[in-house]
């Protein structure tokens, strides 16, 4: 395969990364037809299958993700390279994905502000989701991962912060069935829990050690669903310190506890961690995170 096959392995990298025909149609500016057209060849060419079809899409297959990875590395490349025959200083452009837990979305997104400022010729894609995005396959540049530290061989990982949370329920709650003093004052109270990875967090432990699975009235599919319910006056329950604090309609039933702090992991892969755009945004969320006092 030479040069003139790279239309084909980007259209097959957007795939894998959007997950749709349409998707990666829409981020080319081509014509759904084109990218069938690419993956077909594509796929002839090399003699194996990119990806299962299936209705809701596209997933990419073992050699799918191989080929995610190198087109992600490459396609940096080729930014790099433009920046440097247009004589440019900055080569910080591009696509940069980043990818993290939901809760982190109101912090992080000034972040993401401030360095397209400073970078305006990147263009952030930020995925929130619960899933673990896999560096190694070229789905992200870089990851914000909660919890046990990250121990995928070939990730460079570094401490960033730590999530505070406190318990929290909405005015209206409080109007209608009163605010326990502490937790010996829980029973009788609704509250709104989630379910899935986030209930590993030490403070949904907490919780639901103290309190009988009938009192949790609200069970959310997601964190932000979780809090959209607390704010909706359903029950009490958790959120993290960042979001609640400057909410005139909450009112702060439990503050932040150490115990229920998580911390917070920067994570970057080997092969991409030293390139010039992961760098400068891993120093800018680096820097902001200095000022973070809670999240």
């Amino acid at each position: 395969m030479g040069f003139d096959n790279w239309d084909e392995i980007r259209t097959a990298f957007h795939v894998a990364r959007l997950g749709t025909v349409s998707g990666a149609a829409e981020a080319l500016g081509v014509h759904h037809a084109t990218v069938i057209r690419h993956i077909d060849a594509l796929e002839k060419r090399l003699g194996t299958k990119l990806f299962q079809r299936h209705a809701r899409g596209y997933t990419p297959t073992e050699a799918g993700r191989d080929l995610q990875a190198v087109a992600l590395a490459t396609e940096d490349q080729f930014s790099q390279l433009a920046g440097r025959i247009r004589g440019q200083v900055d080569t910080v452009t591009g696509e940069l994905l980043v990818t993290s837990i939901a809760g982190v979305a109101p912090l992080v997104a000034p972040v993401f502000v401030s360095f397209q400022a400073a970078h305006p010729g990147v263009r952030v894609r930020f995925m929130a989701d619960t899933r673990v995005f896999r560096l190694e396959y070229g789905e992200a540049h870089v990851a914000l991962r909660a919890g046990a530290i990250p121990e995928e061989p070939d990730n460079v990982v570094q401490p960033l912060a730590r999530m505070h949370a406190g318990l929290y329920a909405a005015k209206a709650y409080v109007r209608a069935h009163g605010a326990p003093a502490d937790e010996a004052g829980f029973a009788g109270h609704r509250f709104v829990t989630t379910h899935g990875e986030a209930l590993r967090a030490p403070f949904h432990r907490w919780l639901r050690d103290r309190v009988s699975d009938e009192a949790f009235c609200f069970v959310a599919s997601d964190t932000s669903t979780m809090a959209a319910a607390i704010r909706a006056g359903a029950g009490i329950g958790f959120l993290t310190v960042h979001e609640a604090q400057n909410d005139p309609d909450l009112i702060e039933i439990m503050p932040s506890r150490p115990e229920w702090e998580v911390p917070l992991w920067l994570v970057t892969h080997v092969d991409l961690h030293r390139t010039p755009k992961v760098q400068a945004f891993v120093a800018h969320i680096r820097e902001a995170a200095k000022s973070w006092d809670a999240l």
